[in-house]
């Protein structure tokens, strides 16, 4: 008997079938959104989103999306039924992908009744990007990062 070739790293576990990649990207994508995808509705002032920041005051201070609510996660049981229109989706988000606060707060939304959606990279990603943010101090804006979006500032288009 022959023994077989390990099939590797990627292949170890096998692709799942077509179908059921198919159904798991559509549930991702129903579930999250990108920060460039989020500042493209922020700006063409597109309805029916809501973004929310889940951290505290003092990073909230430190920078937010402009037209962002600032909501704690803590708090969202009891201050969402009275600020959020529960005919918007909640888009969520904290400080980048090392944090699940948007994570918390997306299941607090849910189960409150709300259709919401996560915003992948968090502020992270939004400065990162080198969308403008407001500051306790005033509006800020960094320079893009080319590890993260083009050179141009111009969307990536994905």
């Amino acid at each position: 008997m022959t023994p077989t070739a390990p099939a590797g790293a990627v292949l170890n576990v096998p692709a799942a079938t077509p179908a059921q990649a198919a159904a798991h990207y559509a549930a991702r994508l129903a579930f999250e959104a990108d920060v460039s995808d989020v500042h493209a509705d922020l700006t063409s002032g597109a309805p029916g989103i809501v973004v929310v920041y889940t951290r505290s005051k003092a990073a909230w201070d430190q920078g937010r999306i402009p037209g962002a609510l600032h909501l704690p996660t803590a708090q969202i049981t009891d201050l969402a039924p009275r600020l959020i229109d529960p005919a918007h989706t909640v888009v969520t988000y904290c400080w980048g992908p090392g944090c699940n606060g948007a994570t918390r707060a997306a299941l607090a939304f849910a189960l409150l009744g709300y259709q919401v959606k996560e915003m992948l990279g968090g502020f992270e990603y939004w400065a990162r990007e080198g969308f403008a943010y407001d500051t306790a101090a005033g509006p800020q804006q960094r320079p893009v990062d080319d590890l993260t979006a083009p050179r141009s500032g111009i969307s990536c288009a994905c």
